[in-house]
Formats: C-alpha cells, structure tokens, sequence
C-alpha cells in the first residue's frame, strides 16, 4: 500500500524554474504554478539580508516514497534549509476523481491507493478542480447542483500536460483554473461525481478533481444551514 500526497512548494518567483527542473529528476513532471506575494515583516526580511519578493506556488502530488527522496534532495541540493531559500510542505490526498486522473498526477509512479485518508476523523474536505482556463462558471454550477456553496479560483499555469495524451487520453490546455471548494465531508462524493460528469475530462472543461482532509473550519455554519 501507498500514501499519496500533494505537494506545494513555496519559492521566489525566479527560482521556479529551477525547482521545476529539479522536480522532473524524481519523474515528477505534472506540476501547476501559480503566483503570490511574501508578507514577511520588513525587519524580519532585513535580518536574512533579504528583499519583499514575488513568490511562485507549485502543486504536484506525490507518493509517500517520492516524498522521503525528495525531502531529502530539497535539503542537500537546493539548500532549502538555507532562509529565504523557499519552503516545501505535503498534505495527505483523502480522494482522487478516477482512475485516469489518479495515474495522470502521479505521472505513471508506483502507486498502490489505500481505502481512504488517515485522517477519517475529519468532518470537512477541500475539494480542488483543475480545468482549462475560462470555465469558471460551468465547474460552479455544477458544484452547486450537487449542493456546494461556493469556491475560490486560482489561475495556474500548467507543466507536464503533454501526458494527458498518454494517460487520459484528451489533450490538456497550458493555461488552467485551480478551483477550491471546502465541503461537509459527506457532500463531497456528490460534488465530485457531479464536476466528474458535467465538466469532466471528456468536455471542454477538461476538469480533473481530488480532495485532502480539513481539520477544522470556522465560518461554514451559516453557509451550509442556508
């Protein structure tokens, strides 16, 4: 059995490059890139002889096995330790939206899927879409027949789409949407099959969906009793 893991690392804008090519010695090749900006406090900065910079987010997903490797590299070759250097972190994946879409993300690595996430305690989960860009709309309307309340969107650029081909058997467009949606944990199958089947990969939307645990929430009460 496996653990199967998203992965986000947090770095400068023009290291991200750099980690991109670093990712694909490990065979990770899918990998979505969107952008951000650091708010460490000035006098914070000042002190690692460091400047406010634009950062770069990368999200891949990985296995538990991928990850002990490349934690290890991050630290050796990248100097990831260093400050200022970038941060990366994984959260444990609760689902994937099908079998297509679980071997396109992990890029044909070895995996071995467990019955659930470990954290089955849990009464929320994040769901995250990834579609082609533009079709905000068509993967909220779906969500919400199937009862969800609302999303984040975030545009990213995607790496490694080339597979699609291999693996899902459409091609993918660069340009994508990363959509958030946190739901009671007893929604999200719903959800999911709902986005799977109106805007799935057999549609322009081109969406692919999976979730990870949430822990806690504050403020959703009001949003799911309406």
């Amino acid at each position: 059995m496996s653990e199967l893991y998203m992965m986000v690392t947090v770095s400068d804008r023009n290291q991200s490059r750099r980690f991109l090519s670093f990712y694909k010695d490990f065979g990770i090749s899918v990998v979505m890139t969107t952008m951000g900006k650091g708010t460490a406090a000035s006098e914070i900065l000042s002190s690692i002889g460091l400047e406010a910079a634009e950062k770069a987010l990368q999200f891949c997903f990985v296995t538990g096995e991928t990850w002990t490797k490349v934690k290890q590299a991050l630290e050796k070759q990248m100097k990831i330790d260093v400050p200022g250097s970038g941060i990366a972190f994984i959260v444990p994946m609760a689902s994937i939206g099908g079998k297509k879409t679980l071997k396109f993300l992990v890029a044909g690595h070895h995996f071995e899927p467990e019955e659930e996430s470990t954290l089955k305690e849990t009464t929320h989960e994040l769901l995250i879409v990834v579609a082609n860009q533009g079709y905000t709309e068509q993967i909220m309307d779906a969500a919400r027949s199937a009862n969800a309340t609302g999303g984040t969107v975030i545009h990213a650029k995607g790496t490694g789409m080339e597979k699609a081909e291999k693996f899902l058997g459409v091609s993918l467009a660069v340009e994508k949407e990363m959509v958030f949606i946190v739901t009671r944990k007893e929604k999200k199958n719903g959800i999911m099959k709902a986005i799977m089947d109106q805007v799935g990969l057999d549609t322009k939307v081109g969406a692919m969906i999976c979730s990870v645990p949430v822990t806690s929430t504050a403020g959703m009460r009001l949003m799911e009793d309406a």
